[in-house]
């Protein structure tokens, strides 16, 4: 069986080196040859399966998306969401002007391909993220898409290292009101054809049937247990405090369908 370990970034990866983003477009960037180089990390905690994907508005991602489950309420956890909703509102500011954004350094995934939220990433802070918390520094910009083709500011990502410890998660963003989610069992095409991805009837990527390392070795393709590191969005321009901290599409906030990601579709 052949099987891929694949973090958010991995330090010394052709693959990060080749994309120079956060996102890794799995068929189209990082090739067979890419694959042998990269050095595997351990399989962090990944959750509650069951629990997270219970809700009903979920079950389109059922097998391909693990959250971590909401913790009891301890003290000082809500003065501690608040403080970064504060900091990430603070550093999104320079950045209503998205072509600020883009001199600052912070680059489009995927811009010329049409979905809900566009990530603009910066590769540095993604880095600096695996291993520290800085509020301050989001790994990426959320936008939507404006009539006049411009975009407008909504929200922050924030991500951590793949194997990271449900306890360093609760850390950065208490789990008691923060939900972090990954990507997970992606079965990648023997061929690069969109169409093994797109559809009712896809078997591969984050809408494909395939969810197991068996099923994805016998239909020929290559199994990644993750696909990125954990991840959570925030918006801090929200008014109610549920949607601050988001997880599904009811306000526009498209945290999990990452539609735009080819061979990653989720229609």
């Amino acid at each position: 069986m052949i099987s891929r370990s694949f973090p958010l970034l991995q330090r010394g990866s052709s693959c990060v080196r080749a994309t120079a983003s956060l996102f890794v477009a799995i068929g189209l960037v990082c090739t067979a040859a890419s694959a042998g180089a990269q050095a595997q990390l351990p399989i962090g905690p990944q959750g509650d399966p069951a629990s997270s994907m219970s809700s009903g508005d979920m079950s389109h991602m059922a097998g391909h998306m693990v959250l971590t489950s909401l913790r009891p309420m301890q003290p000082g956890d809500q003065q501690k969401a608040d403080a970064v909703v504060a900091a990430a509102k603070q550093a999104m500011e320079p950045y209503r002007d998205y072509h600020k954004a883009l001199a600052a350094g912070y680059r489009i995934f995927l811009p010329d391909v049409p979905h809900a939220i566009y990530h603009f990433s910066r590769r540095d802070y993604a880095i600096a993220a695996q291993w520290q918390f800085d509020p301050s520094l989001p790994t990426s910009l959320l936008y939507t898409k404006t009539p006049s083709g411009g975009y407008k500011l909504v929200g922050v990502m924030y991500t951590d290292r793949v194997d990271a410890t449900k306890g360093e998660l609760n850390d950065r963003i208490p789990l008691s009101i923060a939900r972090w989610h990954q990507h997970v069992n992606f079965c990648k095409a023997p061929h690069p054809e969109k169409t093994a991805y797109l559809g009712p009837d896809a078997k591969f990527g984050l809408r494909g049937s395939i969810t197991t390392e068996v099923a994805c070795d016998a239909a020929g393709g290559i199994f990644y247990p993750h696909v990125f590191g954990w991840m959570v969005h925030v918006y801090p321009y929200e008014k109610d405090p549920k949607n601050i901290w988001s997880i599904t599409d009811d306000h526009g906030h498209d945290n999990m369908d990452h539609s735009a990601m080819p061979g990653m579709q989720m229609q």
